[in-house]
Formats: structure tokens, sequence, C-alpha cells
């Protein structure tokens, strides 16, 4: 284990909307990340203090309330309840769920601003804003929609185009119209405080450019540097709105913070509102340069927290700058972008509804396609084969094949001559040290998806020497062996449940208590030793397979919302590839085709389409190089099962020996998916 850097952590996962339910998509984005991180910290006996909150000002929430003909402040309170209530049962260990219209946030936030005005920080200016005479009200971005310059989008936001994604002003939409009464607005002039990003350049290309070239993640420190060099301007901090934190400045009436402005402070007054409830003091946390600040957001918001944000601490002068900003790409669903309201999405409500007790199967699957480096995807018969070719048949084949042994041959009891049974394995012991290394870099590293990966690894260590040593058959010849067996079975499954917390915690209570293991949570640096004479509990199954009726049912709901909203829509579907010339019944026979395992994947250095992968047939671990690389990321596809023909004479592919070829099925416009058998099958099996 690396030193100790910092003395206390403050983590912070990015303040949801609270103007209606939000998707999986946000999950994993922000939210799982960030609480696999604090869960791993906590673990490591770290100082954490981990916070969140509902963003409940700006247009977001009157537009809602307008939809909903209600108030803004019955929005919010509605959405707050049901988001942080969504959070808990997923497990998501916020030490606080805050909210922003508290009267702590409003002081907290109009104390920051005063103190940036009394410095001369913010320039008055006197400006041009769109006016919607017919409401007789300044209209928000959000309250303006016209035809995006960039994509032609024509219901595009005076923020941003959510077609393109790119962002905008209202004056550079094409065609302005209000979205209250439809009619053209018309500029109307009104004063606001400005934040002069632009003054803070050099610093920035100081402090990102230089600073964090080699530790922030490629895609953020890329969105970082596209803005910095393309020149920074003034950015409003206030706003003409009814609902929002009022401006503490004589002579303000009508006018409210930013919400881009006030929700990064939220993270502020939430860790205020957790000393107070706690007996602690909140400014060590964000102003002890011993305390790391981390941020977890999702990529649409990378600005504001690595520029921005930063620039208000920098200004203000008394806190520490985010350590990093880790923030992930977008998940995508079965072919589409998400989107809530356009009715391609999975909330959280829904699947916690509709799948009640798979909130860890929720959590793996998302960890596992995580969008660190690029948008993923998420689709139902995916989900449905991780959950039981790896959840199923890995993890929970392995603790259940050892339990089950040990309540058949000692009644569940652990006997031994020593007084404490540790793990009796040498070979055990490194590959075991091993995966705790990889699984620090990893945490460190910010490379979750990665870090589950080697917590899998774990498993399959364990299966792989329960099959080897067959405690089942020596139990008659040698006991002894059988009984040293099953002893360091246990030993690493208890390993593994403690490894398992940050991303399966209820899977990890669930095997302690089949254990009867004295506490509930287990630290990594903790002896692993059980008592002589230890009896364990009863064994249940920890997963149960996903049926296919599951993700039919899952399927059908999600056409039939998307059909409510928009309405049917004509596909026209390319014609199918023509097929080949046919061949011998013999020459078909001739191929030998099994079921493989990708252990490991790497990109072929100077190619485009080339990846190097292992494979293990079930007869022998080969290389083979595939054309898959602009198609699947490597962390993302270690454990997939593939059809691999394996007696395909090898040949060499840029100086590596390719010993055979995956079978990928590949649409008209040329997406790829593995060939890949729907429930787990042993390597080896062969394809007929």
């Amino acid at each position: 284990m690396e030193p100790q850097k910092y003395k206390r952590y403050t983590i912070t996962a990015a303040l949801p909307y609270a103007n209606g339910p939000k998707h999986i998509g946000h999950l994993a984005g922000a939210y799982i990340p960030a609480d696999l991180y604090a869960r791993y910290l906590r673990l490591r006996k770290r100082d954490v203090v981990f916070v969140c909150g509902s963003d409940e000002h700006g247009t977001a929430i009157a537009n809602q309330a307008m939809k909903e003909h209600t108030t803004p402040r019955a929005i919010v309170d509605k959405y707050h309840a049901l988001i942080k209530d969504c959070f808990e049962q997923i497990g998501i260990s916020f030490d606080i769920y805050h909210r922003t219209s508290s009267d702590l946030h409003h002081q907290t936030a109009q104390d920051f601003f005063t103190n940036l005005n009394d410095k001369g920080i913010f320039i008055e200016k006197e400006d041009e804003q769109y006016y919607d005479e017919h409401a007789g009200v300044f209209l928000a971005d959000r309250y303006i929609i016209g035809t995006c310059p960039n994509c032609g989008n024509e219901n595009a936001y005076g923020d941003q185009c959510e077609k393109c994604g790119t962002s905008l002003s209202p004056e550079e939409l094409i065609n302005p119209r209000s979205t209250l009464s439809g009619n053209k607005p018309v500029l109307k002039p009104t004063k606001h405080w400005y934040l002069p990003l632009d003054k803070y350049e050099d610093w920035l290309k100081e402090w990102i450019l230089k600073g964090h070239a080699d530790d922030w993640r490629s895609t953020v420190y890329g969105q970082c540097k596209s803005w910095i060099d393309g020149g920074l301007h003034p950015r409003a901090v206030t706003r003409d709105l009814d609902w929002g934190i009022k401006v503490p400045v004589k002579g303000a009436d009508g006018k409210v913070l930013y919400v881009w402005f006030d929700a990064p402070i939220g993270y502020i007054s939430a860790t205020k509102q957790w000393a107070i409830d706690n007996d602690k003091d909140w400014k060590i946390y964000w102003q002890d340069k011993e305390s790391k600040l981390v941020h977890f957001i999702g990529k649409d918001n990378i600005v504001f927290h690595c520029i921005v944000f930063p620039v208000m601490l920098k200004a203000h002068g008394e806190f520490v700058l985010p350590d990093n900003v880790p923030a992930n790409e977008f998940m995508n669903l079965e072919g589409d972008k998400m989107s809530t309201s356009r009715g391609w999405s999975i909330e959280m409500d829904e699947y916690l509804t509709d799948l009640p007790n798979r909130v860890d199967e929720l959590r793996y699957y998302l960890t596992a396609i995580a969008p660190e480096t690029s948008d993923s995807e998420f689709t139902w018969k995916d989900y449905q084969a991780r959950v039981n070719n790896e959840l199923v048949a890995i993890l929970g084949n392995f603790v259940n094949r050892v339990m089950i042994l040990m309540h058949k041959f000692y009644d569940g009891k652990i006997e031994s001559e020593s007084a404490t049974i540790t793990l009796q394995d040498a070979t055990l012991d490194t590959e075991l040290g091993k995966f705790y290394d990889e699984l620090e870099r990893n945490f460190e590293g910010y490379k979750f998806r990665s870090a589950q990966q080697t917590m899998m690894e774990i498993a399959r260590l364990g299966n792989r020497y329960l099959t080897e040593k067959e405690p089942w058959k020596t139990i008659k010849t040698n006991p002894e062996d059988a009984r040293l067996a099953l002893h360091n079975c246990l030993a690493l499954i208890v390993h593994l449940a403690t490894c398992l917390q940050p991303f399966l915690p209820g899977t990890a209570k669930k095997i302690f208590g089949m254990l009867n293991w004295p506490k509930d949570v287990v630290g990594f640096d903790e002896e692993v030793a059980f008592a002589k004479g230890h009896q364990l509990n009863q064994s249940s199954l920890l997963f149960e397979k996903v049926e296919d009726e599951v993700i039919e049912r899952q399927m059908q709901k999600l056409i039939d919302k998307k059909l409510a909203i928009e309405g049917p829509v004509v596909v026209e579907e390319k014609p199918a590839i023509p097929a080949k010339e046919n061949i011998s019944f013999d020459q078909f026979a001739a191929m030998d085709v099994r079921i493989g395992t990708i252990l490991t994947a790497e990109k072929v250095a100077k190619t485009k389409k080339l990846m190097k992968l292992t494979i293990d047939t079930g007869i022998d671990q080969r290389t083979v190089v595939s054309g898959i690389a602009e198609h699947f990321e490597p962390e993302g596809i270690i454990g997939q099962q593939v059809s691999i023909l394996i007696n395909l004479e090898p040949r060499e592919i840029k100086g590596i020996l390719s010993q055979g070829m995956i079978l990928m099925a590949e649409n008209a416009e040329g997406k790829l998916t593995f060939a890949a058998p729907v429930n787990w099958m042993p390597n080896g099996s062969v394809v007929r």
C-alpha cells in the first residue's frame, strides 16, 4: 500500500436537478463512481466526507412547475424526496444529501457572492436580454428555443442544443421564440454581474494545462484545453428570475444568482450542514491543503467544475482546488441517446419498482460498462448476460459450492488442530496480494471498471482452486487435504466479500452473514482468520438468473414509453448482405469452433482497428488479433465469452502471431456484437 498523501478527502457528486426522476445514465456517470471511491477510502480507514444534494433553483425547476401547473417549491419538494429515496435504495452512501433551497445554502451562496463583490472581482454591466412582451418577463436561456446554427435542430434551447450538444447563447439561435407565449422575444436592457473568466486564463493554463497534463483524464483535459485555447469570456452570475437566491445587493430586485454559480457552492453548504449534524469542523475539508477535493460528474459538467468553479474558489482565496475531476462520458441505451423527455430511458425509480431485489446487479452492470473513456451502451440482453454469466456462474457459484460442501461434510462447523484458520496456501496468498495491489492502483487511478474486474478475478481464482483440489473426491481418500482446501476457500470468500464491499455492498453483507462473521463491514487491512470451532450459518443463493421474460418485458416497456411520447416511427431497414456460395458439410465440419473467455485485451499500437486478445479456450490460452478496436474498449470486454475458430491456421498480424478468429455479428450499418452464448458455458464447449 502506498503512503497516504492526504489527511482527509472531500468527495462531491454532481447535484441533480430536482425537476423530475433521474435515469440510470446519471448513476453510471457520477453517482456510482463517486460511491465506489468513497466506500473504498472508508475501507482504507481514510477520513472522508461524501456530499451531494438536490439542485433546486434555475429555469429547469420553473419549467417543470409550469408543466405540472404547480409551484417551484412543490416541484422541488416532490422530486427531492423521490431522488433521495432512490439513491438510498441503490446504496449511494452520501454522508449528507442536502438541498440548495435550504436557508443555510442561501446564506452560504450570498456570502460567497458578497466576498467576491466586495473584492471587486465582478464586472457590472448593462446588457440586452431577451424579453417576452406578452408574458412581461425577461427570458432565461431555457425559456428560449430556436434553430441551432450548428446542426439545424429547430428546437434547440438558448443555452445548449440537446441534439448535437453544442453550448449556445440565446443570441446565436436562428428565429428565437419564447416557450412561454410562442412569440418572438425582443432585446431589452438589464444590469447584471459577471465573473471575468478571461482574467484567469493565464492562471488556468498554469494550473490545468501544465499542472494536470498527466493525472486528469484525457477527455477532461482535452475539453478544458479547448475552452482555454478558444479564449474565455466574462460569464453572468446573476439573472432576471423569481425563483432562486436573491442577489444580496441593494437595487438588485427581481434578480437571483445564476444556478451555475449557486449550485457548486451547494457542496460547501452541504458540508457545513453535515459538520453541524456531526459536531465537525467543515473548514478543514475545504480550506486545509492536506484535504483532497474530488468532483464526480458527467462530461456535460466539465467546464463548470474544471474552469468556472475553480476560478470562483481561486478568486475567493480561502479554498482548496479540486485535485481531480474524473468526469465520465455518456451511457447510451439500446443504440440511442438516453433521454427522459423522449421516453428513451430507464428511470431509477422504475428500475427499483420493476426489479426491487436486483440493486447489486444494477451496480455491477453499470460499473462493468462505465463510460470512463468513451460513451458506452446499456442493453438489456447484455445486462442479462453479465448477471447470468458472471454474477451467477462465477461469483455466486464459487461461494455456493464452498458453503454447500462445508455443510455437507462438516455440518457448517470449522474444525482444525490450529486455534485459528487462515489462508494456508502460498500460491493463493501471493495471487491475492497481487489482486489487492491491483485493486488499490485502479481505485487510486479512478479506474473503477478495471477495479471491479480485479475483484472478479478473486472469484475466478477460487473457482479454479476448488476445481483443482476436488475436495468432494479427496474427502474419501485424504480427508485432511479436503478440509484444508475448503478452509482456504472460506478464507478466499472472506477476502472476496471484503473486496466486494465498494461494488456490491448488499451482496458483501449477505456473504458475511452466511459466514457468521462478527462484523458486516471489514476493512482492507484487517486480518482474515476463523476461530477453531466457528459455526457457519446456512447459505442461500447470492443471485438468481435473469430470465428471458424479464428482459422482454423491459424492452417492450421501453418501446411503449417512447411510442407514447413520439408516436410510431417508420424505420427503413437496410437489406441483409446476400448469402455466399454453398459449402459442403465436410467443409463446415472441418471448422472447430469453441466457447472461450477473454482474459486480457489491449489495442495494437499504431493501428485503429486491431486489438490483441488473450483467450482461454478451455484447451489452452492463446493470442488472437481481432479488428474490433473501433467498436469496444479493452477494459469493457474482459470476461466476455466468445465463439472462437481455433483450428484456423495461425498468421502474423503486425508482428503478433494470431492463433484463431473470434466470431462477430455485423449488421448492415457495420455495428458489431459478439457471437456468444446467451447463458454461461464452460470454456472449450463445442459450437455445432
